[in-house]
């Protein structure tokens, strides 16, 4: 195996002394992980941060053998990590992508996306601008992992107007009309995944956490799998605290 390609770091993992196995996502060879040597340099600590875009070159032998991974850095969002919140966004982001997308699966647009949201968590001047970026990742990685949403139309009576909830079971919209006896059963569907808002109110993005949340802890974080959940959980609070 041999692959060269741009790729965002999502996850590093200490391995023996010197070395660490790294994961990365690209965009035609999907989530591929190799070892880096010398890994605890004074050198690559920079670079093998998550969230970093690099150039990867990636080479095993054998399908069985732990492939080799040679990395040089093309942007770092090193700095970032030193603003709690945009923190919390890129650790939750790249925790995300690594614990949920299988292994040598390509997702070109999730890679795309990723990238974009990263971009807008670094050039935006406050968190209401990227939040909602966030919560579209989201939206579209469980939508790209089959458990899809129909947003479009009601899914009690096929309109396309007035849509205000979301079913927790089906995914599926739900009209003022339709869900004005169960809205309190319903999930709020917010404005901006409705008409495109690029920059929505706090009460909005709020719904739209609570709207994703709700699925990625059904659908792919189980009881076992709450630790990593939690990183989410810790982006949600600080979000909650920006928003007072």
């Amino acid at each position: 195996m041999h692959i060269r390609a741009a790729a965002i770091i999502c996850a590093v993992r200490p391995h023996g002394e010197h070395g660490a196995v790294v994961r990365v996502l690209t965009r035609d060879h999907g989530l591929v992980g190799g070892y880096v040597q010398g890994a605890h340099s004074r050198d690559k600590r920079p670079i093998l941060i998550p969230a970093n875009v690099v150039a990867v070159d990636l080479r095993a032998r054998t399908e069985t053998q732990l492939p080799s991974l040679a990395i040089e850095l093309t942007h770092s969002y090193g700095p970032l990590m030193q603003e709690p919140l945009a923190a919390a966004a890129l650790t939750w982001l790249t925790t995300l992508t690594t614990h949920t997308l299988p292994e040598g699966h390509p997702y070109p647009r999730l890679y795309d996306m990723l990238g974009g949201v990263l971009g807008a968590v670094e050039a935006a001047p406050a968190a209401r601008d990227w939040a909602a970026s966030v919560v579209r990742f989201e939206l579209s990685l469980l939508t790209e992992l089959g458990f899809g949403f129909d947003l479009s139309q009601c899914v009690v009576t096929g309109a396309r107007e007035d849509l205000r909830w979301v079913s927790p079971k089906s995914g599926g919209a739900v009209s003022g009309i339709a869900g004005a006896d169960y809205a309190a059963r319903l999930l709020a569907l917010p404005h901006f995944l409705r008409d495109g808002t690029t920059t929505p109110h706090w009460e909005d993005i709020l719904a739209g956490f609570a709207l994703t949340g709700h699925f990625l802890e059904r659908h792919l974080f189980s009881d076992d799998r709450r630790d990593v959940f939690s990183v989410r959980g810790r982006l949600v609070d600080r979000l909650l605290r920006a928003a007072c």
